[in-house]
């Protein structure tokens, strides 16, 4: 079915894949115990009562969109709560929040507050302009734009009219945009702009479930019987029944799946990651209760893309289930503006991906090198109190080492006020591998980092870092109601991490031999991460089985840490990737540090920490291809010295890096090296630079 011409008729509403009735009649319902029980007619009324009601179901994971999963309930503990929709975790906190702030944005530079009624109503709002539209059950609504109450509010009101919520990255292309619209069935498109809009119709004849598009921002800049602005579409089901949305709503179970989250495609074509009611509420909950949240009491900021398992779990599920209100960051938040947003917010709890601390840091360091020598030396001091400091609570000592007090008044919370987290309590960090250098950097300066580590198939996390619980460069310990083994362990205790609990995620939408491969016959999922346990039971991560580089001489080597070690060696170094799978030596392509345009795209301009580190050396280089048009001579011997350092505290030969080569561009999101949270997208930037790779290793032979 092509895009229809026509929006459809009021009576159409209930022409779903199931009717209301046929879809009650058709789940077997039980009320949640450890043995599955058939539910009488009184399933609304319990659902009502907060006693949640499961579809049956024998298997641990689907691949099909309509079918449940058997639930990992425990016999007590936290694994054993009884599973909620969404819809019901949404009602207890509208019926005991309804008037406290739940969204935060700004209109004409001025904050407008959304209370949780108001957030709630607009929810449902949608919901019925969904089922108006034709809003098929179990069929995506793709969500393709910026973090705004918008994204919030088509999300969640897919939901609850039967829909699979769908994020689309901004950064996708249009080809990228269709093979998720193809493969989530998406009936609905709801874009951000023109640009995004833009993507869309380029490929919209290739999507036979496409119904209608919705533009939640910016003039509608054409009129067509399908394209809606979003006042239109917010108001396009008014007169559906508000029992039409009721019935619906009663029908949804907590081991259906609801949400679909797509992975970047780093190693192949995205996989549709199918989450769970259960799994988003009952992980959300489990994490705050983890990090002691309180209700109706957290603050949080959103601006890390909403199609990635860690931001939505974050800024919208979590939020649901502890009543925090959510701040919206302008669109250009990575290229600057966060800070302000974030002083205007005061967040009380912020995640940041690594290369956002990296950023922080590398700021700070900036105007730190600019200060009179008497700042300098009172910042130095003070950092070293700090780093002591925050050394002793992490090992459990908790001593206050003198002339604390006078550091936290002189440096500490003025940092903490300029960052906008003078009353953050838990500053996170997650996503990527960050290296012990930021950690320590933000140690100094009593910020500790609580690493937490997972991935979208766990719904969000599997192990947390507390304030009174961490280990640097651990990933913390695992969360209450979850397990963690590792399988194949080697005579250091490395092995493939594996998880157990009520997050693991449903399967991957329409993929049975990528869902066998990730969960295996007794239900436990397999990360393809390596990792190792400490006494205390800290989880550190050691590489990634697809990662690990095996040289021609059948050594193991984890690329991630001797890349960090050569950032941290060398500060004009922006990215690394190290080279040598199959191949009988190590190599590296680098890139160095460069300002990025308002595209986020990099430019050939040295950034203001490069220059720094030219000047300190007496180069007048302003360009990274003056660098590499004049093999600069003492920025490559930095660099060689840098890689001879980390060499000498290689275990072994074969882990010394013998090349090296600085490409003419950093790495990006938008140049394709680099997935949406910023890892590195190895194979593919293979395939961008093999000849020079091959120039590597060829000159190597000769």
């Amino acid at each position: 079915m092509s895009i229809q011409e026509n929006s459809v008729k009021s009576n159409d509403v209930a022409v779903m894949n199931d009717d209301i009735e046929s879809i009650s009649t058709k789940f077997s319902n039980c009320i949640i115990s450890n043995t599955e029980t058939p539910a009488g007619d009184g399933d609304v009324e319990e659902i009502s009562n907060g006693i949640s009601t499961l579809s049956s179901a024998e298997n641990l994971w689907s691949t099909s969109r309509d079918q449940a999963v058997r639930l990992r309930m425990e016999n007590s503990g936290r694994g054993s709560e009884n599973p909620i929709t969404i819809h019901q975790m949404f009602q207890k906190t509208v019926e005991t929040f309804g008037d406290h702030s739940a969204l935060a944005y700004k209109e004409e530079g001025q904050w407008v507050m959304v209370t949780w009624k108001e957030y709630y109503g607009q929810c449902r709002a949608a919901a019925k302009s969904f089922l108006k539209l034709g809003l098929e059950r179990y069929h995506g609504v793709g969500i393709l734009g910026f973090n705004s109450p918008e994204w919030f509010i088509a999300d969640i009101g897919c939901i609850f009219a039967g829909g699979l919520a769908t994020g689309i990255y901004t950064t996708n292309s249009a080809e990228a945009c269709q093979y998720v619209a193809a493969s989530s069935e998406a009936n609905v498109l709801v874009v951000e702009n023109q640009k995004q809009l833009d993507k869309i119709l380029k490929i919209k004849d290739q999507l036979p479930h496409l119904k209608a598009i919705v533009q939640y921002k910016g003039e509608l800049q054409q009129k067509t019987p399908f394209l809606y602005s979003w006042e239109e579409f917010m108001k396009l089901g008014e007169d559906v029944p508000e029992k039409t949305l009721d019935d619906m709503i009663n029908s949804l179970r907590p081991n259906e799946c609801c949400s679909l989250i797509y992975t970047s495609g780093t190693t192949g074509s995205p996989k549709g990651v199918m989450l769970s009611h259960d799994n988003l509420t009952w992980t959300c909950n489990a994490a705050a209760l983890t990090f002691n949240l309180n209700y109706a009491e957290e603050v949080m900021v959103s601006y890390l893309p909403l199609s990635h398992v860690a931001a939505q779990v974050i800024d919208m599920w979590l939020a649901i289930s502890y009543a925090t209100t959510t701040y919206f960051a302008d669109p250009d938040a990575l290229k600057g503006s966060l800070v302000n947003t974030m002083k205007e917010a005061r967040p009380t709890c912020f995640l940041g991906v690594p290369r956002v601390w990296e950023k922080m840091e590398e700021k700070m360091k900036a105007v730190g090198a600019k200060s009179s020598p008497l700042r300098k030396r009172v910042a130095g001091w003070a950092k070293s109190i700090g780093l002591q400091y925050n050394y002793s609570v992490m090992n459990g000592e908790d001593l206050v080492p003198w002339g604390f007090m006078l550091a936290d008044n002189l440096v500490f919370k003025k940092v903490r006020a300029a960052l906008g987290l003078d009353r953050c309590k838990l500053c996170i960090t997650g996503a990527a591998p960050i290296t012990k250098d930021t950690l320590e950097f933000f140690m100094s300066l009593n910020i500790p980092l609580l690493e937490l580590y997972g991935m979208s198939e766990c719904s969000g996390p599997q192990t947390l870092s507390l304030n009174n619980q961490y280990s640097i460069t651990s990933c913390g310990k695992v969360m209450p109601g979850c397990k963690t083994k590792l399988e194949n362990p080697d005579e250091d205790g490395n092995g493939e991490i594996c998880f157990w609990g009520r997050h693991v995620f449903m399967g991957y939408l329409d993929m049975p031999d990528k869902t066998t491969e990730a969960i295996d016959q007794d239900g436990w999922l397999h990360s393809g991460d390596l990792g190792r346990h400490d006494s205390h039971d800290f989880l550190y991560i050691t590489g990634r089985i697809k990662e690990l580089i095996i040289t021609a001489g059948g050594e193991n080597i984890p690329p991630v840490p001797i890349e960090n070690a050569l950032k941290a060696e060398v500060p004009i170094i922006s990215n690394v990737m190290l080279l040598g799978d199959k191949l009988k030596f190590l190599s590296m392509l680098i890139t160095l540090k460069c300002v990025v345009d308002e595209n986020a795209e990099p430019t050939d301009e040295l950034s203001p920490e490069a220059l720094d580190f030219c000047r300190e050396r007496s180069v007048t280089a302003t360009k990274v291809s003056e660098i590499i048009a004049k093999k600069e001579p003492a920025i490559f011997t930095a660099i060689q010295e840098g890689v001879e350092r980390i060499n000498a505290r290689s275990t072994s030969n074969a882990q010394r890096v013998q090349k090296w080569v600085i490409l003419e561009r950093d790495f990006s999101i938008s140049g394709g090296e680099l997935g949406p949270t910023l890892k590195l997208r190895r194979p593919i930037v293979v395939k961008m630079y093999q000849e020079k790779i091959d120039e590597i290793y060829q000159v190597a032979k000769l």
